[in-house]
Parts: structure tokens; C-alpha cells; sequence
């Protein structure tokens, strides 16, 4: 028998501190469509005709698995960020997917499975941000660091800014051990290792000062998005204070903190 070579692109969008949850979920359905039409045309006669069967047999559309799954996904991304997890239930996910509770559960075993792969998502997108400002100021590790909070200022300025997806979840999870929690160390271990490369690179031999100094406004700057608002006072100053610590742990004054 042959296999079917159905594929689902990937989300194509940059949900990680998320100005625009929405467009973004919506644009990322439409590719998932999109290639869904590509893949059935692709697809081999027993593909077909085993959808066909067993779509005679419910008398219902059956949606491929991984086309499901990635709906599933969008729908996820799109209200766990905006909503927040436990605020949002199954069946508000399942809903704007637009399949059924059974599906759901075809793809994910529980809820938390579909947390974990939110996460996963979420964590993919989130460095993918961050990389993209090292990515500007190529060789300059003291001007990649700042360029990390000259673009989340701007991210951060934007209506309907939403924070870290991962301050937001270590918030409504506050058991250390759960599985959810283990995400967020693990994204922030991985944010961490940026800033100690760079501040490496650009001579300290001793970057740990600097690191955390980088950690506190970096976290700071997503509790002020919320809390004064995106685009808010704080978050306008917030490149000149990160320009002022990086100048300050470069020149060993952090250190004896």
C-alpha cells in the first residue's frame, strides 16, 4: 500500500510576544488550507479512497489528522495567549478550529498535552524573535544586545501586546513540577545562554553580573506591558536603561553586586 505524503506547513507567523494573536492564528489557518489542497492533490489513489470510505461511512467530511492537528494548534495559540490556558477550555479551542472534541483528542491525550505543544510552539517563535535581533548587528555583540530590547520596545509598543507567553503561563502555574512550569525554565535557560554568549563575545570574562542584570529588565519589561500598557512610559525608556546596563556590566560596575 502506499503511503500518503500528506504535509501541513508550518504556523508562519510571529506569535512570541504577540501584538496581533488573531491575524496572525488567521494567517496561519489559511496556509494550513492552503496546503491542505496541495497535499490531497498529491496525494495517491488509496489515499483518496480510503478518505472517501470512511467519510461514506459518517456521512460527515473527515479532516485529516495532521491537518487537524495544526487547526487544533492555531486555535490553541491564538486563545492561550490572548485568554489565557485555564481560562480557556476544550471546547472553545475545538470550536474555533471548527472540528470536534473527538478530534481533539485523536491529537492530544489531555489538555496539558495541548499546553506542552503550545509551548512548544511558542518557544520555537519566542527565540526565532530574538535571533532575528542578533541577527541585525552581526559581530557587534554589545549592539545585539541592546538591539534584543530596541525591538521588543517596538513589539512591545504595539495595541493588543500581550507579553511573554511564558511570564503569563509560570503565572497560572505555580507548581514548580508541573509540566507546563518545566517549559518556561526551559525557554528562559535557552534566553540566558544568548545573553551569556554575547556578553562573552564582547569581552567579559565574568558575563554572569550583566546576564542577570539583562534577565531582571527583560522581564520587567514584559510585567510593565501589562501593567501600564503596551506603548506605555516605561517601555519607551526601556532601550536607553538597557543601553546604560550593558555599558555599565561591560565596564565591571555590575560586578560587585
Amino acid at each position: 500500500m502506499a503511503k500518503s505524503t500528506t504535509t501541513v506547513p508550518p504556523l508562519r507567523q510571529d506569535m512570541s510576544d504577540m501584538a496581533n494573536p488573531g491575524v496572525a492564528a488567521e494567517a496561519a489557518t489559511k496556509a494550513v488550507v492552503k496546503g491542505e489542497g496541495k497535499a490531497e492533490a498529491k496525494a495517491t489513489p488509496v489515499r483518496r479512497r480510503t478518505a472517501a470510505s470512511r467519510a461514506g461511512k459518517t456521512g460527515r467530511h473527515v479532516t485529516p489528522a495532521p491537518v487537524a492537528q495544526q487547526y487544533l494548534l492555531n486555535a490553541a495559540v491564538e486563545l492561550f495567549h490572548t485568554e489565557g490556558v485555564r481560562a480557556v477550555g476544550v471546547d472553545a479551542v475545538v470550536k474555533r478550529a471548527g472540528v470536534n472534541k473527538m478530534c481533539l483528542y485523536r491529537q492530544y491525550a489531555s489538555k496539558d498535552d495541548l499546553i506542552l505543544a503550545y509551548l512548544d510552539h511558542m518557544q520555537t517563535a519566542s527565540l526565532a524573535r530574538i535571533d532575528e535581533s542578533i541577527a541585525k548587528r552581526v559581530g557587534e555583540p554589545r549592539a545585539q544586545m541592546l538591539q534584543i530590547f530596541v525591538d521588543l520596545a517596538e513589539r512591545a509598543s504595539k495595541p493588543g501586546y500581550r507579553g511573554c507567553p511564558f511570564v503569563n503561563v509560570a503565572a497560572e502555574f505555580p507548581d514548580p513540577k508541573h509540566a507546563a512550569r518545566k517549559s518556561v525554565v526551559n525557554y528562559k535557560a535557552e534566553v540566558v545562554q544568548r545573553f551569556t554568549a554575547l556578553a562573552t563575545a564582547a569581552g567579559l570574562q565574568n558575563p554572569a553580573p550583566l546576564v542577570d542584570a539583562l534577565s531582571l529588565i527583560l522581564e520587567g519589561a514584559y510585567a510593565a506591558s501589562q501593567t501600564f500598557g503596551p506603548g506605555s512610559p516605561p517601555l519607551r525608556i526601556l532601550p536607553t536603561v538597557a543601553r546604560q546596563i550593558i555599558e555599565a556590566g561591560m565596564a565591571g560596575a555590575l560586578d560587585a553586586a
